[in-house]
């Protein structure tokens, strides 16, 4: 799946084939499609782990390359123990704070579990395949809302009513999307305590989105 796959997917939701006379732009579509996408990425967003060497002399880490990132999910230090020996954190911006007596030395690493946006474009996508759908479902959505709200008290080809059967049709997909939205985001959290609570008890604080 990339872009221009699911744009074309989202056209034909919309019944917009005709390419000598779209209602939407590649353009307008593509910032529904985005829209669809960062929506989903904050209520199942993409889990990914780094490590970081700690500078020294601070208990402050720099995690401003953590490029998209929607929250932390754990810090472990040092990093591969067994059982993990997942610490207390604090994160605000791009600095995360270890919660820990004694500050890291100069090049120690600390590995660091975080989620982030997922990304769909022309070379394709880390959506995993069984939300493609669902991507495709809001950003029909909010395509036919917006067209819904253009059109109104407009003369169009479509008849006087167009604009009311791509209002209710556009209602209908952005509930389903809020409502599939909902379940996934559940099942991530379940999934996320099972895998970071470490044998001593909870993680401690967690950056808020």
């Amino acid at each position: 799946m990339n872009l221009p796959t699911m744009r074309t997917r989202v056209r034909r939701d919309l019944r917009d084939e005709d390419a000598a006379n779209e209602r939407w732009s590649d353009d307008t579509l593509d910032r529904h499609i985005d829209r669809a996408v960062r929506e989903l990425s904050l209520a199942t967003p993409r889990e990914a782990v780094t490590t970081l060497a700690a500078p020294g002399g601070t208990r402050d880490l720099d995690i401003a390359a953590l490029t998209d990132r929607v929250s932390i999910e754990a810090v472990e230090y040092p990093p591969g123990q067994y059982p993990p020996s997942h610490v207390t954190f604090s994160a605000w911006s791009d600095t995360l704070s270890l919660l820990i007596p004694q500050e890291p030395a100069a090049a120690e690493q600390v590995t660091v579990r975080y989620t982030q946006l997922h990304t769909l474009d022309g070379e394709g996508t880390t959506v995993p395949d069984r939300l493609h759908d669902l991507v495709a479902t809001g950003a029909g959505g909010y395509a036919a809302i917006e067209w819904a709200s253009f059109a109104t008290n407009r003369v169009n080809v479509g008849g006087d009513d167009a604009w009311q059967h791509y209002h209710t049709w556009g209602q209908e997909r952005l509930a389903a999307f809020a409502k599939a939205l909902a379940k996934h985001g559940r099942d991530r959290q379940v999934r996320s305590r099972r895998l970071y609570l470490p044998a001593e008890g909870a993680l401690g604080p967690r950056e808020a989105i």
